[in-house]
């Protein structure tokens, strides 16, 4: 982490409204789908949190979630807790990786998902699954689109 930044200031690549354009490959997870939404990153809480809030319609269903991040000083890494609309909720660890990707590990599972930086108007998220040491199963693409 960069001494000379607060911890969540490396979320401000996210802040903002997006427009969310849904790609869902069927794997074990689930069949194959597509869809859109909106979401939007938010401070709170003197900067010490990083809010989404998001809604989604896709082909085979509508969804919307909170999640909140936060700097765990304790353990030196940050935490991720999601909040679904059906009652659903996970939690994740997660880091930067570099400036403009960051990695979350989810908990109680092996998916791992990234929201990578393309450009200051889009973000890339994919969540994957493990096949074996070398192969990932990608089973959530979403294309983020700032909104202006």
């Amino acid at each position: 982490m960069d001494n000379l930044l607060g911890p969540m200031e490396k979320f401000n690549f996210l802040i903002g409204s997006w427009h969310l354009k849904y790609r869902v490959p069927k794997s074990i997870f689930s069949n194959e789908d597509e869809g859109e939404g909106t979401g939007e990153f938010k401070k709170i809480l003197n900067d010490k949190y990083v809010v989404l809030n998001y809604s989604a319609k896709l082909k085979l269903s509508a969804n919307s979630a909170k999640g909140i991040f936060t700097w765990d000083k304790k353990s030196n890494l940050y935490r991720y807790w999601w909040f679904e609309d059906s009652g659903n909720f996970l939690s994740a660890t997660c880091d930067f990786v570099n400036d403009e990707t960051l990695c979350l590990n989810w908990h109680d599972s092996l998916l791992f998902q990234t929201f990578k930086k393309e450009s200051d108007n889009k973000v890339i998220l994919k969540m994957k699954y493990p096949l074996n040491e070398n192969m990932h199963d990608l089973i959530l693409e979403v294309i983020l689109t700032r909104e202006k």
